[in-house]
């Protein structure tokens, strides 16, 4: 059977087909070619930094210029070398390890070409790539997006901070709050997660096949591996953990990918919300002109970006979820299965930028109904109960919770059965006087006070 080229129609993946338009800025941090262009900038890095430590002998200028250029001229036609040397080796490390020492033949470096990978295992880069890669994403892309869609809640909340909204509890009519106050919740929470996340620190490792430095303290016994171990991982801006088998245990990416879970899991409460206030009416969505909300009903217009944020988030979430299981285990040293876990990154965080980036696109498109939300408030004057019931048991009325049940519970009241209901109460008129002041749009608590 033919293959087809790789393209938006003949992709197997979403976030390489239909959504490659959306996703392909992570393809600058979490891509193959990212993958092995780091790998490749730690071979170098790690090279110079034997020679600063008079591991081997020292660089001239000239020849950190040649290695710095092989850095920055690294493009997709280089990549596709190490892929093709990989083939043949059936180990991306040494693939990598080979391209260089090509790279050095016929140049002044060609007599420290037995240094590239000095010592090192195979995870010594892995693990400081992947965490790299994480880390620019987060950076650069996530974060932002995550902050954006909280200011814009933060914004949300402030304009609509006065707008009365019947809450519910269990999806019957509970009390009066306001829209402002129910979005400040979300960003609330979205910000608490933001400042966890902004906290998370990754760590990385170098210290050779066991994580004992067995090579490099063989053959160099004098330096101190240990320390020199720690302001090489420390200069790449991660932290040192020198206390590993062959590979760095995940403890501390599976903190990010539980953050990012939560994160998403306030979203999709969030999307399930923003969905049912528009079902009923309280928001209404812009109307697009070409857009086509129904094959067969020309009147729709659907929730459609809260609908597909929900969906990616929740894939992103199922790949969180079963890459923080496994990463926790790795058999004795270390096996293969985590390796391959771990290139999934790049899908749980692209499920997650489509879900992110539909979220901002739903709140450009939608706007409060206030009057909608109102009349819906009014309808319903059994809301009030709860404050009846409050406050005549301040005045010590006798059961006065199950004196209020029995007239209320299961049933709706509106404005005039409400006042007939005061009126009609053996309570002191001033009490009475107080009660009549009471309406559902009025009765809203400390809602704005809890956003200002």
């Amino acid at each position: 059977m033919t293959s087809f080229p790789l393209t938006e129609l003949s992709a197997i993946s979403p976030l390489d087909g239909r959504y490659r338009e959306k996703t392909k800025e992570l393809s600058n941090y979490l891509s193959e070619y990212s993958l092995i262009k780091l790998r490749l900038e730690i071979e170098v890095k790690y090279l110079i930094f034997l020679s600063e430590n008079q591991i081997t002998r020292k660089l001239l200028k000239k020849e950190i210029t040649l290695l710095e250029t092989i850095i920055s001229d690294f493009s997709l036609k280089e990549a596709q070398k190490i892929k093709q040397i990989e083939s043949e080796t059936r180990h991306d490390i040494k693939a990598v390890e080979k391209y260089l020492r090509e790279k050095f033949k016929k140049t002044s470096l060609s007599d420290i070409s037995e240094y590239i990978h000095f010592g090192l295992t195979s995870e010594d880069v892995n693990n400081i790539s992947q965490r790299l890669m994480l880390k620019s994403a987060l950076e650069e892309i996530i974060i932002p997006l995550i902050s954006l869609i909280d200011n814009s809640f933060k914004e949300k909340a402030v304009k609509y901070r006065k707008t009365p909204m019947l809450a519910r509890t269990h999806g019957q009519n509970a009390v009066g709050t306001t829209f402002g106050k129910e979005i400040f919740v979300f960003y609330s929470r979205i910000n608490k997660e933001l400042i966890n996340i902004k906290k998370l620190r990754l760590t990385g490792k170098l210290n050779g096949a066991v994580g004992n430095f067995n090579s490099l303290y063989f053959v160099f016994p004098n330096k101190n591996w240990i320390s020199l171990s720690r302001r090489f991982i420390s200069s790449l801006g991660l932290i040192p953990n020198n206390a590993t088998t062959q590979i760095n245990s995940f403890e501390d990416i599976i903190a990010v990918l539980q953050t990012i879970e939560r994160i998403n899991g306030i979203l999709i409460d969030f999307d399930q919300d923003i969905w049912r206030y528009i079902s009923d009416g309280w928001l209404k969505l812009a109307v697009k002109e070409k857009e086509v909300g129904s094959s067969t009903m020309p009147q729709k217009v659907n929730p459609i970006d809260f609908e597909n944020s929900e969906g990616n988030l929740i894939i992103a979430n199922g790949l969180s979820k079963t890459m923080s299981e496994k990463l926790y285990l790795s058999r004795l040293q270390r096996d293969l299965s985590n390796s391959t876990v771990i290139r999934n990154m790049g899908s749980l965080l692209g499920y997650s930028l489509l879900g992110y980036k539909s979220i901002i696109s739903g709140l450009s498109r939608i706007d409060v109904d206030e009057q909608k939300m109102m009349e819906e408030l009014n309808k319903d004057w059994s809301i009030l109960t709860e404050a009846l019931q409050t406050y005549l048991r301040s005045k010590k009325f006798n059961d006065s919770y199950y004196f209020v049940s029995s007239f209320s519970k299961g049933k709706k009241l509106d404005e005039n059965t409400w006042t007939d209901l005061i009126n009609k109460l053996e309570i002191p008129d001033k009490d009475k006087k107080e009660l009549l002041k009471l309406k559902p749009s009025n009765y809203l608590g400390l809602a704005e006070k809890i956003v200002s």
